[in-house]
């Protein structure tokens, strides 16, 4: 059954995982200072972005909430975040907040599971160079962390099918509910035979 396999498959899409991949490539278009945050409370997509991103040269610390990311920047402020939008303790916006007071010249980005447009816009206000919907890609973490100061990141080559999107998060809502088919089809207010037949089949493309 492929649900059994969501938290490998979720987050962090396209087979870019292989920590035996050449990203020499991307190392070279670094700055010196290399430091990032990854502020997520989805521990399994945090800690599979942290490892990506450190594949990618940058040296990375995690952090699961908005107080631990808070104190990572007081710590020592970073030249780069990966900031989830909704947190466990309250909104993502406050660890942007927080960076954007300590390092003005630092890099972030927000991811958001939920579409909204609105949060995100103020998060860019805030500080935030973009915002990506989550399964976030990491090579295009790594595009938007890198884009020129005044050029968004470009839009990716290769992106997930709406399918995919949609499939995606319901295993992620399955996941967040402990694989329990009754609560995450009523969350979700969908017909539990339906989502079973979801859960059942192949991702897709």
């Amino acid at each position: 059954m492929e649900a059994k396999h969501a938290a490998s498959d979720s987050g962090l899409a396209g087979g870019k995982m292989d920590e035996s991949e050449d990203l020499s490539f991307r190392q070279d278009e670094l700055p010196e200072d290399r430091s990032l945050i990854v502020v997520d409370d989805d521990r399994a997509f945090a800690q599979r972005l942290v490892r990506a991103m450190e594949l990618r040269g940058f040296e990375v610390r995690g952090a699961h909430s908005i107080t631990e990311g808070i104190d990572l920047i007081r710590e020592r402020a970073p030249a780069f975040a990966v900031v989830d939008m909704r947190l466990e303790d309250g909104n993502g916006l406050e660890v942007i907040a927080e960076l954007a007071r300590a390092r003005p010249d630092a890099r972030a980005i927000v991811l958001t599971g939920y579409g909204n447009i609105a949060t995100a816009v103020t998060a860019v206000k805030l500080g935030a160079v973009d915002y990506l919907a989550k399964p976030a890609d990491a090579d295009d973490v790594t595009d938007a962390l890198l884009a020129p100061s005044d050029d968004k990141a470009p839009p990716p080559e290769n992106p997930m099918s709406a399918d995919r999107v949609r499939w995606e998060h319901i295993q992620r809502v399955y996941e967040l509910c402990n694989r329990n088919v009754s609560e995450t089809a009523r969350r979700l207010n969908m017909h539990r035979r339906t989502l079973q037949r979801i859960l059942a089949k192949r991702a897709p493309k």
